[in-house]
């Protein structure tokens, strides 16, 4: 936290050098109804554009904000659709049969690329309302954009073998877990967002190294903007990740920072 605080003041008394320099893709961004009210989003356009951040995959709480945001930076926001309306659902959004209503009014009207980040665990993806949403994604070939465990991620592969599905955090599991998810199925991709165990003293984890150098094609860098606060992180963050990715072979950095994810949008 110190460290972020620390980038933060240089880049608000010196600007932030480093936006030239590797582009970022942030796969994982929010700017849910408390943020909006907060950040306006010509402020937030204006923090991604400063950060370097290229492209970012957006959804909200409810999607207000995505919109907003699209509307003020089409050339950076890849918008998602989150089942959630406001704060407070994370739990609950798996047995309300409404969610379905909400996210077919919103896929009617707008465009998307995802849908997520949902947060679900182990069996509840058999429930009616997550089965529902996996057949509107898949009628649309959307990424699912998924926060839960692996039997969950397991689970979503059972219903569409064919989906590709965007692990948050990867799992929040350790290397070695998140290479045998990725061993086991071609088309999941992991973001790193919120975790800082891939640095340790200087250099990059032994085990985080193996997982990037074995599937060089399936990480990506994200922030996760889960509350208004987070927002002053996003260029401090941008900055940390180049950092960090600059111990890599460039094109292992290359993919992660920002290749990785423009593949995954392309694939089929």
């Amino acid at each position: 936290m110190l460290r972020y605080l620390l980038l933060f003041a240089l880049v608000v008394l010196n600007g932030t050098a480093t936006a030239d320099d590797r582009p970022i893709f942030d796969a994982h961004i929010h700017y849910s109804h408390d943020a909006v009210e907060l950040v306006p989003p010509e402020q937030v356009a204006r923090i991604l554009r400063d950060a370097g951040v290229r492209k970012a995959l957006v959804s909200s709480s409810d999607d207000n904000g995505t919109q907003l945001l699209l509307d003020a930076a089409p050339d950076i926001v890849v918008p998602a659709l989150r089942p959630y309306r406001r704060r407070g659902e994370i739990n609950t959004w798996m047995h309300d049969e409404t969610v379905v209503d909400y996210l077919e009014s919103n896929l009617a009207k707008n465009e998307y690329e995802a849908i997520g980040e949902f947060h679900a665990y182990g069996s509840d993806i058999k429930t009616p309302v997550i089965q529902h949403m996996i057949a509107l994604a898949k009628e649309r070939n959307l990424i699912l954009h998924h926060h839960g465990d692996r039997e969950a991620v397991d689970l979503i592969f059972e219903t569409w073998p064919e989906a590709r599905v965007l692990w948050a955090h990867s799992g929040f599991v350790d290397p070695e877990s998140v290479v045998d998810a990725l061993d086991t199925h071609p088309r999941l991709w992991a973001d790193l967002a919120f975790r800082s165990d891939m640095i340790s003293q200087g250099r990059v984890d032994p085990g985080w190294k193996a997982a990037f150098e074995g599937h060089p094609d399936r990480f990506m860098v994200g922030t996760d903007t889960f509350a208004p606060e987070r927002w002053y992180y996003v260029g401090p963050h941008a900055d940390y990740s180049r950092e960090w990715l600059s111990l890599l072979p460039d094109q292992i950095a290359d993919n992660i920072a920002y290749a990785n994810a423009e593949r995954m949008l392309a694939t089929e």
